[in-house]
């Protein structure tokens, strides 16, 4: 709007045509100027200023808006944007709707814990017909770690949809919706990224997912300076991706040894949420952090942390910028992961951010 044309904005003739032969054209022109400055170098009085550059201001602005507006806004705003439903009853009602298009979701937990389960039960959902409740489209998967299994995406699928699956030709059809991309090394997967952002409109992409993206960058930085030099123009790629494209883009990150009190560094959540002297105990049962770091953590919309804790597998809603910081029990059947309760558990202070795990890896140091 600041470089809408001043003679685009139904002043009167006769200050339009002063502004025109003074050089100024646009409402940026106008506004970067004092109204003294422009009385002077208009040579017109102060009234005819002031009541120009309220116009001109008028026009350019946005109005203000309700409360209700904005609700409604946002409301279009989704329906037009959508979700890919996890169908996950309870978490898809706190992320009102299921993973988000246009913005990065991000998997985190300790190895073996669900989150390529998760990822290929989206892949599913988005490759799904429209009629029962899919994306209709293809889904690019890039396996880093060559954790991807079809054989485990069709039990899958025969468990969860077997009204399709069964059908003959079906589990074929649905498996080819599904290309699977396996990059060795950072330039790889930068070359990968380019070529996607061409698929995306000319194939009907409709989900990216990158599991994982913490095993390229670990796998070629040690140093912490490098590793946040290498991350900056991928997650800057990845998040235009998102934006571009207007799909969900979904990526999985690895766990290391944390240091310290780094895990109070994590505090996405309101400020009610966030840990106070009381809050914080002496120690931590859980050594685990996310291990992108602190940067990668602000760069994700949504943070979805899986954890074992006393016996039982756990995903969090750890950071949202819609939904309260909730866990939901969960397990892992031959259908995919499964939750034991939709109605979630809140929790407060730093133990949202907390990764716990049990037994032999809980103390994995990348």
């Amino acid at each position: 709007m600041a470089n809408k044309l001043i003679n685009q904005m139904s002043l009167p003739k006769s200050i339009a045509n002063i502004f025109t032969a003074r050089n100024i054209i646009t409402a940026k022109d106008a506004l970067s100027l004092t109204e003294f400055e422009l009385m002077e170098l208009l040579d017109v009085g102060m009234a005819e200023v002031a009541s120009a550059m309220a116009h001109i201001s008028e026009v350019v602005c946005p109005p203000c808006q309700t409360a209700l507006l904005l609700m409604e806004q946002r409301v279009r705003n989704e329906n037009m944007a959508g979700h890919l439903p996890t169908r996950l009853k309870g978490l898809d009602e706190a992320l009102c709707g299921g993973i988000p298009f246009g913005v990065l979701t991000e998997l985190v937990g300790p190895p073996g814990i669900g989150k390529t389960q998760f990822c290929l039960k989206l892949s599913l959902l988005a490759s799904l017909p429209a009629n029962f409740g899919g994306l209709d489209g293809r889904v690019i998967y890039i396996d880093v770690e060559s954790k991807f299994s079809s054989k485990r995406l069709i039990e899958i699928g025969t468990k969860s949809f077997p009204e399709i699956f069964h059908k003959k030709g079906m589990a074929q059809e649905m498996a080819g919706r599904i290309l699977i991309l396996r990059p060795t090394s950072l330039s790889e997967f930068a070359e990968s990224l380019h070529r996607i952002k061409v698929s995306l409109l000319q194939q009907q992409v409709k989900l990216l997912i990158i599991d994982s993206m913490a095993a390229l960058v670990l796998g070629e930085h040690d140093c912490g300076a490098s590793r946040q030099q290498a991350m900056g123009w991928h997650v800057s790629f990845i998040k235009s991706l998102a934006e571009f494209s207007r799909i969900p883009i979904v990526l999985t990150n690895q766990v290391r040894s944390q240091m310290g009190d780094e895990s109070l560094m994590y505090s996405f959540q309101a400020a009610q949420s966030r840990p106070t002297k009381e809050d914080v105990p002496d120690t931590f049962d859980s050594h685990l952090v996310a291990a992108l770091g602190i940067n990668w953590a602000h760069a994700v919309t949504i943070r979805l942390v899986l954890e074992s804790k006393s016996g039982q597998r756990f995903i969090k809603l750890a950071k949202s910028p819609i939904s309260p910081p909730l866990a939901f029990p969960f397990n892992i059947t031959s259908s995919g992961i499964v939750l034991l309760d939709d109605n979630g558990i809140e929790m407060k202070g730093p133990e949202i951010n907390n990764i716990h795990c049990q037994g032999p890896n809980a103390l994995l140091n990348f």
